[in-house]
């Protein structure tokens, strides 16, 4: 129970960010960046409070970095692109990274992928279609591109966690934040922020818990359930996400949208669904 705990609370954290970042008024990459910061100080204390055990096999050098950028790409493509898209749009088009992941993983990890994943794969496209249907000519496109890329990237970061979830798979969010930090410098100093009250507690707390916290508590869940089991709990992020914001800002995504992302999460739910069903009785 304590790991499908820590799941669910990290979906419910995560479901946050959009509405943080339409209320930051920031430029994107400095969020990004700054949120990484202290996400880093975060996770280095965690760290020194709570070494990993003894014995834990050191992480493999290129999982780990290719793991990291991956991971540092997907908050940045996330983030750039729920400023210039709507939220429902970019959580629910980066939440085809299940799909990604299964063909991913598929080529690094030679797990073939199975009848239900190619189907999915398709329902996927199908979904695709219709957030780009409205996106042509409306100054979204490039947000909804971005989304897709971080669905990729989220899907890959996923795939190299497992790789390495024998050794210590909360080096590569630690890293993956401090190459968001390093990235985001230069647009610090062309881009300073506006300090204020207000800010500075969003700030503090999309590092601390939104991306702090469920980096401990993601890693701490994943070691005590199934991955099918942990992806269909953080299918409700894509839910709430979008929910957040409409009820704080009025944003409402379009109707073809919503039809579409309905299409990739029922997709990827069921999909897993018929995994895990499998794998109960193999």
């Amino acid at each position: 129970m304590a790991g499908q705990l820590a799941v669910f609370f990290t979906a419910i954290l995560w479901s946050s960010s959009g509405l943080f970042v339409k209320l930051l008024e920031w430029h994107p990459v400095v969020i990004t960046s700054l949120r990484s910061y202290i996400a880093v100080v975060f996770l280095l204390i965690i760290r020194f409070v709570f070494p990993p055990p003894k014995g834990t096999k050191k992480n493999e050098p290129l999982p780990l970095w290719i793991g990291a950028f991956a991971f540092s790409f997907t908050m940045f493509s996330f983030i750039i692109a729920n400023r210039i898209t709507t939220a429902a749009n970019s959580i629910m088009l980066q939440y085809s990274a299940p799909i990604w992941a299964a063909f991913l993983a598929w080529w690094l990890l030679k797990e073939k992928p199975r009848w239900e994943h190619w189907g999915a794969l398709v329902l996927v496209f199908g979904g695709l279609a219709l957030f780009f249907r409205d996106a042509f000519g409306s100054g979204a496109i490039v947000g909804d591109l971005l989304s897709v890329a971080s669905g990729i990237t989220f899907g890959l970061y996923s795939v190299l966690l497992r790789k390495i979830k024998d050794s210590n798979p909360r080096d590569i969010m630690l890293l993956g934040h401090v190459v968001s930090a390093f990235i985001g410098m230069p647009f610090i100093i062309m881009h300073p922020p506006v300090i204020n009250l207000p800010s500075v507690a969003i700030i503090l707390y999309m590092g601390i818990i939104q991306i702090g916290l469920t980096s401990v508590l993601f890693v701490y869940g994943m070691k005590r359930v199934k991955a099918i089991q942990a992806m269909l709990i953080t299918a409700i992020e894509p839910i709430i996400s979008p929910v957040w914001v409409f009820l704080v800002i009025g944003e409402r995504p379009s109707l073809t949208a919503m039809m579409g992302g309905a299409i990739i999460i029922t997709t990827v739910v069921a999909s897993s669904i018929i995994g895990w069903r499998r794998t109960e009785q193999e």
